[in-house]
């Protein structure tokens, strides 16, 4: 008898759909884990009949951190030869909009997963956290950077230096999630969202979250001036005429992303 898949997959419609699928773990991600997934987004990330990726975990659990058993006796030398970082600068690299639907832990490198993800739908039950901390470690995907970033250095000093973990109504306040739902309502909103999100026209997506995210990397003049090239690059797109055009005649626009 064959062990389950760590990840299940499926298509609807532009959606391209990932489960995280370790139940028994609560969804702790190991390396093979990891680089799979990394190659599941880049596959998706090049065909383009998909516009949006869809990442959720479980009802109990999102992700509740890195595979602790998978690293406990390890030494600096080994982690650093393991190189596993490199599966999330890969997931980095994906250039179309990933949704997250979030519910129960989300911790350690779940957090972290988490904040590589564009928009992230939550369930009120949610936790989340970086309590690294509490086995002799820190976090070590982009915790301490993209948390700081995105609540400010006080509260990021909080949750790393105590391992607390955030409500999913903290994690709203703070800026860390994009909306909050009811428990039972995580997976269908965020598909919703990420339905609606594919409707739009694909080169538009694409330049869009790259300005974003250059916000975080970039000084704001840098960030404006590639702002700028990315907007007067979507006037030659088919899609730019078709949007506008439709909003002129007040119709829906179709967009081939072309």
């Amino acid at each position: 008898m064959t062990d389950e898949p760590h990840l299940l997959t499926e298509v609807d419609g532009h959606v391209a759909v990932i489960r995280l699928n370790r139940p028994k773990v609560l969804n702790a991600l190991n390396l093979s884990l990891m680089q799979d997934l990394a190659g599941l987004m880049e596959q998706y990330d090049a065909d383009a009949h998909i516009r949006v990726i869809l990442l959720a975990g479980g009802e109990r659990a999102w992700a509740a951190g890195a595979d602790i058993g998978d690293m406990a006796t390890a030494t600096r030398a080994e982690m650093e030869q393991r190189d596993q970082f490199t599966q999330w600068e890969r997931i980095k690299a994906i250039k179309k909009p990933i949704v997250a639907a979030v519910s129960g832990f989300a911790l350690g490198g779940g957090c972290e997963l988490m904040m590589h993800c564009d928009i992230v739908i939550c369930s009120e039950n949610a936790k989340i956290g970086q309590p690294e901390i509490n086995i002799g470690v820190m976090p070590g995907a982009g915790g301490t950077q993209r948390l700081t970033r995105a609540v400010g250095k006080a509260v990021a000093m909080d949750i790393v230096l105590s391992g607390r973990f955030l409500s999913a109504k903290e994690a709203l306040s703070y800026g860390l999630v994009s909306r909050v739902v009811p428990r039972e309502h995580w997976l269908d909103e965020a598909r919703r969202v990420a339905k609606d999100v594919a409707k739009k026209a694909p080169i538009s997506l694409r330049h869009a979250k790259e300005s974003v995210l250059n916000a975080e990397e970039k000084t704001l003049s840098d960030g404006l001036v590639r702002e700028r090239q990315l907007f007067y690059d979507l006037f030659d797109t088919e899609d730019q005429k078709e949007g506008m055009a439709a909003f002129i005649e007040k119709r829906r626009p179709t967009f081939s992303g072309k």
